[in-house]
């Protein structure tokens, strides 16, 4: 909508010969504005005259003040957050992602101990036909410490056709096993079909595949498994510490 800016300017004139004293000599200066507003009245001397002049000014002054409302219809966009917002925001995404990614790569807690809780005594695993996956294993071996999260987890997931068992390798009472499967280095998975007999071992920190193909292909009764022989970083098993078992039932 538009409106005119008025200026009037009211001036004394000269007494002209009609007599006549006083007379308003307006002007008009056209102009496109919004709504507007009065903003000041002042007076100022003329060329013609050194009396002053009263003027009243009509301003279009609160068009020029644009609201952040109105900017932003205007632009159709809304304003863009400061920079301690983006800052803020930014460091909130890196630590969602973090902890996302952690949640589900790590499982913290699981340890040998645990492993060891809920394996199968060994002697049973050779009786019950099913396939089994032996570790050999020591508590102060830290590549064991290591794999066991990923151990648990092949263990959860295929615990219903697979035997997991666990034994230590400080334990005398595992003396002929050592010896039976050659272990030299710890961890050692050994690999028996549902007689009993290895189908292969893997050695070592080695990617978890390895573990999850083997353990697949007992679980489907695969004739062989695609990982029989394979080595990586691991614990001499020259290195245990031998001691006697107090319990005889014990399977660690």
């Amino acid at each position: 909508m538009a409106a005119a800016r008025l200026v009037f300017s009211l001036s004394r004139l000269p007494s002209s010969t009609h007599g006549i004293n006083r007379k308003f000599q307006p002007f008009l200066l056209a102009q496109t504005v919004a709504p507007y507003r009065v903003r000041a009245l002042r007076c100022q001397a003329t060329p013609e005259s050194s009396e002053p002049q009263e003027k009243l000014v009509v301003d279009d002054s609160s068009t020029s003040e644009t609201s952040p409302a109105s900017k932003e219809a205007s632009s159709g966009f809304p304003e863009s957050p400061n920079r301690d917002v983006n800052r803020r925001v930014a460091v909130a995404s890196v630590v969602a992602a973090l902890a996302l990614f952690l949640s589900t790569r790590l499982d913290f807690g699981i340890s040998l101990k645990d492993l060891t809780a809920s394996a199968l005594p060994y002697e049973e695993a050779l009786s019950n036909g099913k396939p089994t996956v032996v570790e050999f294993y020591a508590d102060w071996c830290e590549v064991c410490r290591e794999l066991a999260p990923d151990v648990y987890k092949i263990e959860q997931q295929y615990k219903d056709k697979v035997n997991f068992v666990m034994l230590n390798v400080d334990n005398t009472k595992w003396e002929q096993e050592l010896d039976e499967f050659g272990v030299e280095g710890i961890p050692h998975f050994a690999f028996l079909d549902r007689q009993g007999n290895e189908e292969g071992n893997v050695v070592g920190r080695l990617p978890r595949q390895y573990l999850v193909e083997n353990v697949n292909a007992l679980a489907a009764g695969k004739q062989s498994i695609p990982h029989a022989r394979a080595v990586g970083q691991y614990s001499s098993a020259e290195a245990r510490k031998v001691h006697q078992v107090t319990d005889p039932l014990s399977h660690g």
